[in-house]
């Protein structure tokens, strides 16, 4: 039997810090890898490696980790490192997503940064130069104030965090070709929000249009207009990720998995899943056996 998955919680205490956010780098604190050989965090994490060698399994799928890459891990993502630590040298940045909630007034912001929960497009991938040292010197900036506080501290830190996070974004869109229209309401955002916290008990987009108040015309139209997909292949995404979760994470069969996730047959959820990775569940978990992790 499959033990439960640990998760690993900001700490104030762990982290050395008074904030609910810390920059360090990999010389400067011992990192997590290999404190479990699997687990989740309820946090962000930013990588910036400027060494590196190995491998992460992230939610299932393996990303080959490199020099100058860098990866972006959200809030509850399963985790399973494969590297010698001997051999990083990165800067690291992690955050409770509440930390600029005195700050920022918008409840959605998290969810207009397009790497963030993010089942699409890779989030592990190489920038330019130049845009690598201006997100450096936010960093650098939240570290000396981390490690030297004073009483304006907490907003100083905030405003780099804000500038970091949205220079990363405009990045990540304009490597990835994504949308970039203003959006005209904060229904997409929205959407997103409670696809994440409602991926296991809800499972049309009809319900997610009744909970924000809106016709599912009206919500496709919005989220197609914000991130250039439909609201069908948001929930689709999600909804395989939270199957492949429990494919190798758990002991539950896909009959069980069918019924937990909406599926009125096991036959309906194998189908789904050979449409949306054009693989059996068979050849998907003989894959991650004989290639996830070796």
């Amino acid at each position: 039997m499959k033990e439960p998955i640990p998760e690993l919680k900001y700490s104030k205490s762990a982290c050395g810090v008074e904030f609910m956010l810390n920059v360090a780098d990999s010389s400067e604190r011992p990192s997590w890898f290999g404190w479990k050989d699997k687990y989740v965090t309820d946090f962000f994490e930013f990588y910036f490696f400027r060494t590196a060698d190995g491998y992460v399994i992230l939610d299932g799928g393996k990303i080959e980790i490199h020099d100058g890459c860098i990866l972006v891990i959200s809030p509850h993502q399963h985790q399973e490192w494969h590297v010698d630590t001997e051999k990083l040298d990165y800067t690291f940045l992690i955050f409770q997503e509440n930390f600029m909630a005195n700050i920022i007034a918008d409840p959605y912001f998290i969810y207009r940064l397009q790497y963030c929960f993010q089942h699409d497009h890779p989030v592990c991938f190489d920038i330019m130069p130049g845009e690598r040292r201006i997100l450096m010197s936010f960093l650098d900036e939240i570290r000396q104030e981390l490690r030297n506080p004073v009483a304006d501290s907490y907003h100083l830190i905030a405003a780099d965090l804000f500038k970091f996070l949205i220079t990363l974004n405009r990045i990540y869109v304009a490597q990835f070709s994504l949308s970039q229209n203003i959006p005209a309401n904060l229904f997409a955002f929205k959407y997103k929000e409670l696809l994440e916290r409602n991926i296991r008990s809800s499972f049309r987009v009809a319900d997610y249009s009744r909970m924000l108040g809106i016709s599912r015309i009206a919500l496709n139209k919005t989220v197609d207009d914000t991130f250039g997909v439909t609201a069908v292949h948001l929930l689709k995404q999600r909804l395989l990720q939270e199957i492949k979760n429990d494919l190798i994470y758990t002991t539950k069969t896909p009959k069980a998995i069918a019924s937990e996730l909406g599926f009125s047959a096991p036959n309906h959820l194998m189908r789904f899943f050979k449409q949306q990775t054009g693989q059996t569940i068979g050849e998907y978990l003989g894959y991650i056996r004989n290639h996830g992790h070796e």
